[in-house]
């Protein structure tokens, strides 16, 4: 996605939806080796500049010169991540850098520059570099890699036509694709714009889920107490037929119990030896 657009009549803003993966492990393996490559990529360009501190040279923040340092670098660096997706992980060095630099100089002490090492880092390919045909998302892979195909688990919630970048995430132990899309903003007709002096708001709670409020005092509040409710005795339930199977539980030591199981059935007595 280009860091500037020209100005357009319609405005857009950007929606992003996270979808998950139905992949094989062979896939998992590769989608794994990706963002462990991306890894490698912030890695180094910690170590660049580590170098650059101990022979007190300016630091190399700024993506053209580490775009520049990647290209010197060579294809094949980082196995199968292609250049679009390792200038990815550089821009977003670049911009946690600069945005560390410019509360620094606000003031902002406790401001720090990216010196943390990370394994795996996020990453993002723009519009033209993937392809997303229905459900199946073609991410691209270094050259002379094999393509590498994954399927999503739900349909998008945007157009296709609308789709401008995705990017590769591992959060709670699973991988995922957080797919941007531009949405234009709702546009009326001259002289069918809603009435600026009509305004409502909406404040979504947990008792109550909506309480709306309009112009003239009028209002709207939807009662959530009958749900929290619902769930309040839910718990209370599973609280109680857990206590109930507890307390007909065999203690150790009992027949069924686990400690019995693993010692075995006890020996049997035998006859009684002839005296």
């Amino acid at each position: 996605m280009p860091r500037q657009r020209d100005v357009r009549p319609i405005p857009v803003v950007y929606r992003t939806a996270r979808c998950g993966l139905r992949i094989t492990r062979a896939q998992r393996r590769r989608l794994t080796g990706l963002l462990v490559s991306a890894g490698d990529v912030w890695c180094c360009v910690l170590e660049v500049n580590a170098w650059r501190r101990a022979r007190q040279d300016s630091p190399l923040a700024s993506f053209r010169g580490l775009c520049g340092e990647l290209a010197r670098a060579g294809p094949g660096t980082f196995g199968e991540l292609d250049s679009v997706g390792a200038r990815s992980v550089l821009r977003r060095y670049s911009d946690a850098w600069f945005a560390a630099a410019k509360r620094r100089a606000a003031g902002d002490a406790s401001a720090r520059f990216p010196r943390r090492r990370r394994r795996i880092v996020p990453v993002r390919w723009y519009h033209g570099t993937f392809t997303l045909a229905g459900r199946r998302l073609r991410i691209p892979t270094a050259k002379g890699c094999a393509p590498l195909w994954v399927r999503l688990d739900r349909e998008l919630p945007y157009p296709q036509n609308q789709v401008r970048s995705v990017t590769l995430v591992y959060d709670a132990r699973r991988l995922w694709v957080d797919i941007t899309a531009e949405v234009p903003v709702a546009t009326y007709p001259d002289g069918q714009e809603p009435d600026p002096a009509q305004v409502a708001g909406v404040d979504p709670g947990i008792i109550h889920p909506f309480a709306v409020a309009g112009p003239g005092g009028q209002g709207l509040l939807v009662s959530g107490r009958a749900i929290r409710a619902e769930c309040h005795q839910h718990l209370t339930d599973t609280k109680a037929r857990q206590r109930a199977v507890a307390r007909r539980a065999p203690r150790p030591g009992q027949a069924g119990s686990r400690p019995a199981n693993r010692a075995g059935p006890a020996p049997s007595a035998g006859p009684p030896s002839p005296a």
